[in-house]
């Protein structure tokens, strides 16, 4: 064998060999080793947040849900199911293509400006509607309390919280809707309400998911 086959076939040995041990220390240790961390020190988030109830995961802190009734015969767009807490609008206040009912797949804004003829449309007619479904045989809700984020998707249309001011918005028609007191669901509400992240960071805000958690717990002791 002459020395430049001899060459060759050392150099690609050596090459094999770099490439194992690249393999195994990236492809193997290194994520063994980030995953144990995370998992002895970050479990709940390396796990995705999970939030339990009755023993089973129903979802993630970090992703809202949709409380909405059934779909009638006919109906395209579901109507909200009024005896739970709701969250932010999840369709792009109607006509997002990117991310419709929290789908995972893609996530998305509807990305108009603040003086769309659309957008105004939608912001209108969703006030319009909390307004309306809010409002209780003893308890009359003004257009001048409904806050932003009970008209506008977030961001992502993902977002699993609201503001403690719409939270507060929905407890007349949430207590009626379920045979309880207003007191008992405002206690209800502030004990869920979270401050901002180290006093500083963020608004306060009510996860929707843990709030009907725990309302579907009280519902059921009373």
């Amino acid at each position: 064998m002459n020395n430049s086959v001899t060459n060759t076939v050392r150099l690609l040995g050596a090459g094999l060999r770099a490439l194992l041990v690249l393999t195994l220390v990236t492809g193997v240790i290194y994520p063994l080793v980030v995953t144990g961390i995370a998992q002895g020190l970050f479990s709940d988030k390396a796990n995705g947040s999970e939030i339990k109830a009755d023993g089973k995961v129903v979802g993630s802190s970090l992703i809202g849900q949709s409380y909405n009734l059934p779909l009638k015969k006919g109906q395209e767009t579901p109507e909200p199911d009024l005896k739970w807490f709701q969250g932010r609008p999840q369709n792009g206040l109607g006509t997002n293509s990117v991310n419709t009912q929290y789908k995972l797949i893609l996530s998305g804004a509807t990305n108009r400006s603040a003086d769309n003829k659309d957008l105004i449309d939608w912001v209108t007619a969703a006030k319009a509607a909390v307004v309306k479904d809010n409002s209780t045989t003893d308890y009359k809700v003004e257009p001048s309390q409904v806050p932003a984020d009970a008209v506008t998707s977030s961001g992502s249309g993902l977002d699993p919280d609201i503001s403690p001011a719409y939270a507060d918005l929905q407890v007349h028609r949430v207590a009626e809707k379920n045979g309880l007191s207003v007191t008992r669901v405002q206690k209800l509400v502030d004990d869920h309400t979270d401050g901002r992240t180290l006093g500083f960071i963020g608004e306060p805000r009510v996860n929707v998911l843990e709030l009907n958690i725990a309302l579907k717990d009280l519902v059921a002791k009373s």
